[in-house]
């Protein structure tokens, strides 16, 4: 009886095993690989699968999420000789389990090693200057290269990443030096331009004020032609009425020129500068004379402009007696 239980007991831890063996658990983000018999048959997605127990057997456990590897620093001679120190990281996810686990041993160490040669090439085949500059391109060429070179393991290369680039210390003392130099060049350079600058607005201000110059004495000269033009024509109005007042016999009207010109002469005699002392003649009492004259005359231009033109009226004359 105890025999039988014993056996009973030991069929049931048997069957138990069996069972638990038979289920498998894949956690999200990864893949599990069956093989029956040492062959790959098929691929366990995240979930509950079942296999046949002591058949088939869970063979790799495949990582499907995306994954960093570190690529490490390494010594790279550029096109023109010079060394550079340079490393990287590459972005990496498995898409496909069964090439990841069957085509390639050791995925990530066959990957890194991938990239430091690709690093070499594509590093060496550039100058200094283009390393050092063109750092998008050296990516995006790496990342064409590398991810057509894993694409039979399965694999897709989302990014690969230059992380430091370092050149000799005398290089980077040169290129200190060399753009120490260009700043200042530059800042020579807009000096230059801010002189350039403030030499043309000052030209154009002088220019300017030139031409308004010219203008203001384009317009003193037309203001001095309109006055002289006005005295011209006041004269001539007054000539016109002084030889009307001739023609009529009046006598404050040739007194009237008689003592205009004698103080036109008078004045270039007091103002002549070999003049010292002014002698004044003894006919200077006549000159009263004139001023009544055209005291007279003034008056009568004024009571005739007062006369209404309808009145008839005529202005009294003096005889020539």
């Amino acid at each position: 009886m105890d025999i039988i239980l014993s056996v009973m007991l030991l069929i049931a831890v048997v069957a138990l095993i069996l069972v638990f063996s038979a289920f498998k658990f894949v956690p999200q983000g990864h893949n599990w690989t069956v093989e029956r018999f040492g062959r790959y048959t098929r691929t366990l997605t995240p979930g509950m699968s079942v296999i046949t127990p002591f058949i088939e057997r869970v063979g790799r456990r495949i990582n499907m999420m995306e994954t960093v590897l570190d690529v490490p620093q390494q010594e790279v001679i550029t096109k023109d000789n010079a060394m550079v120190s340079c490393d990287a990281i590459v972005f990496i996810q498995v898409i496909d389990a069964m090439s990841a686990a069957y085509e390639v041993n050791n995925l990530n160490f066959a990957i890194t090693n991938l990239s430091m040669t690709n690093i070499r090439t594509v590093v060496g085949s550039m100058d200094l200057d283009e390393v050092l500059s063109n750092r998008d391109e050296i990516n995006a060429r790496l990342l064409g290269t590398i991810d057509a070179a894993t694409t039979p393991w399965g694999v897709k290369v989302t990014r690969i990443e230059i992380k430091d680039l370092t050149p000799p210390l005398e290089i980077t003392e040169a290129m200190a030096r060399q753009m120490k130099a260009e700043r200042f060049r530059r800042a020579e350079v807009l000096q230059a331009e801010g002189e350039k600058q403030s030499a043309i607005l000052r030209a154009e201000g002088q220019k300017q004020a030139a031409i308004l110059e010219a203008e203001g004495r384009k317009e003193a000269a037309f203001r001095d032609a309109e006055a002289r033009e006005r005295e011209a024509e006041a004269e001539a109005k007054a000539t016109a009425m002084v030889s009307e007042a001739i023609a009529r016999g009046d006598v404050n009207a040739i007194n009237y020129f008689l003592g205009q010109a004698y103080v036109a002469a008078f004045e270039k005699l007091a103002t002549s500068s070999q003049q010292r002392t002014v002698i004044i003649p003894a006919e200077f009492s006549s000159i009263i004379g004139t001023i009544e004259g055209i005291r007279g005359l003034t008056d009568a231009a004024q009571s005739t402009a007062s006369t209404p033109r309808g009145s008839g009226a005529v202005p009294p004359t003096r005889s020539g007696g």
